[in-house]
């Protein structure tokens, strides 16, 4: 066999593998090899190279096949745009990497979004197409809601809900950082979106990113890419967002306060809180039954000692496998023609401007809580009232124990922390009851 048909076989073998014949099956080895043995080396060379990612930069091929063709300039102008945009977000992609791995931020989080963020962005592939993988993992989990709420049953499962029951005041932070939810509603009214888009722009201000998915999903579907990437992300850059907001509100003598040592919570309290949980959304508000339910089953389940394995299984198992596959699924939405467009971008600032807020609020209600509170309040803990859970709790524990060695405030931050994620789903009971 000479050197032109071992080439020729290679060549069609892996063009076949990337599905880049369009011949039958049955007919590619042969009618394809006798197409290309008509071919010179260079002519090989040059189709083969067609094929790869690096030509589709360096040529500025777009990749997109259109009805009506355009002129050179036009293509030549869409293709760079469409170039430059792969090479921003991969950027953005290592930076996420960068913080994960050198900062330790979130990694369970950063990692598979900017991993499927890097997939989503390879030329020709389609992987976050409707067939891609990073597709079929969005549409089966994702846009159906269906992770969000695996998420919350986990979380549930891994909730103590003992902080909150030691010291029950703490939930009016809870309360109060959801603030930056209702404030950013009205903001993105103003600025034009629609009252249905800002309802669902608006939960990224309790940087929940289930909650976020499951509203966005009822009430803006064709934002949902750009609300879950905002939401997650700022889970994920929780360490990087809260600190410097509350060292701005608060005194270094109010960072420095230690809070009483909580009382013991009795185990039957816990076992009856997540029904009495439940109970008070069936009654009041339905529509936050879904999110609250799966949560309250979670923590129901760990709480009542006889099913260890399904508790552990929510709260391992199940909930690591979900984490992938959700990172994952985000990531795919952080193609650049997906993510760098005027709404996402404007779904970013105002998701960050909401988080901020609803983090402000919080350590302002509990400096005003201080004043009045017979024992002492750090002003630190009322930033974990977001529901970002657990991330903010550790990070005003880390923030505590910064500013005051063997100042542990991680248990009291965890009582406002868990109010958040009642809160948020709250929250987003509402607004889905609005629009119901």
């Amino acid at each position: 066999m000479s050197f032109k048909q071992i080439f020729i076989s290679l060549l069609i073998a892996v063009m076949a593998s990337t599905s880049l014949l369009h011949a039958s099956a049955t007919e590619a080895p042969i009618a394809v090899q006798k197409e290309y043995e008509s071919k010179s080396i260079t002519e090989l060379m040059s189709s083969f190279w067609e094929t790869t990612g690096i030509s589709a930069i360096i040529n500025l091929d777009d990749g997109e096949m259109t009805a009506e063709p355009k002129a050179e300039d036009e293509r030549l102008m869409t293709a760079f745009e469409s170039s430059i945009g792969r090479v921003i977000m991969i950027i953005i992609v290592f930076i996420l990497f960068y913080l994960a791995i050198a900062k330790n931020f979130e990694p369970l989080l950063l990692i598979p979004i900017a991993f499927g963020g890097l997939l989503a962005n390879i030329p020709l592939a389609n992987m976050g197409g409707e067939h891609g993988m990073l597709g079929i993992i969005y549409n089966m989990g994702i846009a159906n809601e269906f992770f969000p709420l695996l998420i919350f049953m986990g979380v549930g499962a891994m909730t103590d809900f003992g902080p909150l029951l030691a010291n029950p005041k703490t939930a009016i932070l809870g309360g109060a950082a959801q603030f930056g939810i209702f404030g950013s509603l009205i903001g993105a009214v103003a600025i034009g979106f629609s009252l249905q888009e800002a309802s669902a722009i608006s939960i990224i201000g309790g940087a929940d990113g289930p909650t976020s998915i499951f509203i966005a999903n009822r009430l803006a579907p064709e934002m949902l890419g750009a609300i879950a990437v905002a939401a997650y992300s700022y889970m994920a850059l929780v360490p990087v967002i809260q600190p410097p907001i509350m060292k701005l509100l608060t005194t270094k003598e109010e960072r420095q306060i230690k809070m009483k040592v909580q009382r013991k919570v009795n185990p039957k309290e816990k076992l009856v809180f997540p029904i009495v949980v439940i109970m008070l959304a069936m009654l009041i508000l339905p529509e936050s039954a879904p999110l609250i339910g799966a949560f309250a089953f979670g923590n129901f389940a760990k709480e009542s000692g006889v099913v260890d394995r399904l508790s552990d299984t929510m709260q391992n198992s199940l909930i690591n496998v979900v984490t992938i596959f959700l990172g994952l699924g985000v990531g795919s939405k952080l193609a650049a023609d997906k993510f760098l467009v005027i709404e996402t971008m404007g779904v970013m600032i105002i998701g960050l401007i909401a988080f901020s807020a609803g983090t402000a609020v919080g350590v302002l209600m509990a400096k005003l809580m201080n004043k009045f509170s017979k024992d002492p309040i750090n002003p630190l803990i009322g930033a974990a009232g977001v529901s970002a859970v657990p991330m903010s709790a550790r990070v005003v524990s880390k923030v505590g124990s910064d500013e005051k060695p063997g100042n542990i405030l991680l248990m009291h931050a965890m009582g406002p922390n868990v109010a958040g994620v009642i809160g948020s789903a709250v929250a987003a009971g509402v607004l889905l009851s609005i629009f119901k």
